[in-house]
């Protein structure tokens, strides 16, 4: 590849870069004024990722037009802290999310989640009682577990039904408790629970409570977290690889620039 081609994709690459910089960031200001606090809690990472691609975007731009030695050398130091840090977060989340799985219910089309099967990050964040209240309030305001009956009209759709994690963990109690249920939504409590499991005696068909104190609600919001964060490593994977690409495109422009200013002299 020649430098002035080095030079011409690197001011595309960084100019529609810059784009989605700034999209990025009006998503994060909406997310700002957005009432839920779910969505609030990602709004300054969301923030700070934008304005980290468009300083970097600008630097390599303006490094490239302007044929500026130092700011590529600059772009050049940032692209490579980024990579670093990407690599770093890349292997962590494979490293968190590799314990945890479901279990298999007889009956049952979806699996049930037990909370000790997960790492111990995991369970530290959630177990933390500061994080779980606010990701219950979350689970509350979302009203998935209510909206269950909308989605089965009938006991039989319910039962062949294929739950998330959240929902076959948060919506209702653990199979093991033995509850009947009466729809989607109600169980008959009445029963006296089989299991000797914890999470039995905190179920409750209230709207507000349902299992969102259980530890089988915490191991479905881990599965959850899992694998957006497989999903997240997955992305870094390919991100990776093509800021390397953009980084050995910039070396060389930085190089080009650096032979032009010194036949200037």
């Amino acid at each position: 590849m020649g430098m002035g081609t080095s030079i011409f994709v690197i001011r595309w690459i960084n100019f529609i870069t810059m784009l989605l910089a700034i999209t990025v960031i009006c998503f994060g200001v909406w997310m700002g004024t957005h009432h839920d606090s779910c969505r609030k809690t990602l709004t300054l990472p969301v923030l700070g990722l934008g304005l980290l691609i468009l300083i970097v975007s600008l630097i390599g731009l303006i490094g490239a037009c302007k044929n500026i030695s130092l700011l590529l050398w600059i772009y050049l130091g940032m692209l490579c802290l980024i990579l670093v840090a990407i690599s770093v977060f890349t292997v962590l989340a494979f490293i968190i999310t590799n314990n945890g799985s479901g279990h298999t219910t007889a009956g049952l089309r979806y699996k049930e989640y037990q909370l000790k099967d997960y790492s111990s990050w995991f369970l530290k964040q959630l177990n933390n009682t500061r994080n779980w209240e606010r990701l219950k309030s979350c689970l509350v305001k979302s009203d998935d577990c209510n909206k269950l009956s909308m989605k089965y009209k009938t006991l039989k759709q319910y039962k062949a039904a294929s739950l998330t994690p959240i929902e076959a963990g948060c919506c209702r109690p653990p199979s093991e408790c033995g509850y009947p249920p009466v729809n989607a939504s109600f169980y008959d409590l009445s029963f006296h629970p089989i299991g000797k499991n914890h999470d039995c005696k905190l179920y409750r068909n209230s709207r507000a409570i349902k299992c969102y104190n259980c530890d089988s609600c915490k191991a479905g919001v881990a599965q959850y977290m899992k694998t957006e964060w497989r999903v997240v490593a997955i992305f870094n994977i390919i991100l990776f690889v093509v800021l390397l690409i953009i980084y050995f495109i910039a070396c060389c422009a930085r190089r080009k620039a650096a032979r032009t200013r010194l036949q200037k002299v």
